[in-house]
């Protein structure tokens, strides 16, 4: 789909007459070449598997040899891998290969900062669902590239039963909020079960189903705490909403088992790669 928004104008009501890179068409040069892939900032990489793939979508003879793996730390001016190969294909693929490659290590760069910021803690950050349409494997993997872990893929593969699911259902509190969380056991015995709370008084309700984690949304730092103590051992515990670099050092210190944001994937910055002719 990349290679055809460059090359035929993909997506647009009106195709464009000419098709086709009509800037490397009118160059006097034939036969292979080659060019560098260089960090042009400290970054941790993701996205070198993609590589010969996109390559290969331009064309068989193009060839990549990396000089990094993914989730690898790099320094600005450290090469990435070599690209080889006929040169008007090459020059063709260029910019898609960076797209994918900046933005991709640009959400394991940033998830490395979440990820150092917790320092020894032993709570892990976690990615959500608000990833972009399309792409939510790749931000994904990108975050686990990045030493984050990824939380469910999809609404298939855990229950979730988040504020508005209990809305929908009236089940908010009390012995209704516990027998949902028992129908969703009964009802899936394969699969975890997880459930938000949005006030401490949810907690022991909760509790007496049996989940395998409490989500608590937006719960101020105080509050966290007495959380934390009430459920112990009970079942894992996950801290979300409002957390950001700056005040997730605290969030690490109260022991929790996970933090989730969002964060990690609409927060990241593209980083900056380039590719240099040799």
């Amino acid at each position: 789909m990349a290679r055809d928004e460059d090359l035929q104008g993909k997506g647009l009501r009106v195709k464009p007459d000419k098709v086709g890179d009509v800037t490397s068409a009118v160059l006097n040069r034939e036969g292979g070449g080659s060019a560098l892939l260089h960090a042009r900032q400290n970054l941790i990489v993701c996205g070198i598997p993609l590589v010969p793939a996109i390559l290969q979508a331009y064309d068989a003879g193009l060839e990549f040899v990396p000089s990094v793996e993914d989730g690898a730390p790099v320094v600005t001016r450290e090469s990435l891998g070599l690209i080889k190969g006929p040169v008007t294909k090459l020059l063709m693929a260029e910019r898609v290969l960076l797209n994918f490659l900046q933005f991709l290590s640009g959400v394991a760069t940033e998830t490395g900062k979440y990820v150092d910021a917790l320092g020894s803690s032993s709570t892990r950050v976690l990615d959500t669902r608000k990833t972009t349409p399309g792409y939510r494997m790749l931000q994904k993997y990108a975050v686990a590239c990045g030493g984050g872990w990824n939380h469910r893929l999809g609404l298939f593969d855990r229950v979730m039963l988040k504020d508005n699911h209990l809305a929908a259902d009236n089940s908010q509190t009390g012995e209704p909020l516990t027998h949902l969380v028992k129908r969703s056991r009964e009802q899936n015995p394969t699969l975890l079960i997880e459930v938000e709370v949005d006030i401490l008084e949810q907690v022991p309700a909760v509790l007496a189903a049996a989940p395998d984690k409490i989500m608590l949304d937006n719960f101020s730092i105080d509050a966290l705490k007495q959380a934390v103590a009430l459920i112990g051992d009970q079942t894992c515990t996950e801290a979300t909403g409002g957390i950001t670099l700056e005040t997730l050092p605290e969030y690490g210190k109260l022991g929790l088992d996970f933090i989730s944001t969002g964060a990690l994937v609409h927060k990241a910055g593209w980083v900056d790669i380039g590719l240099d002719w040799e």
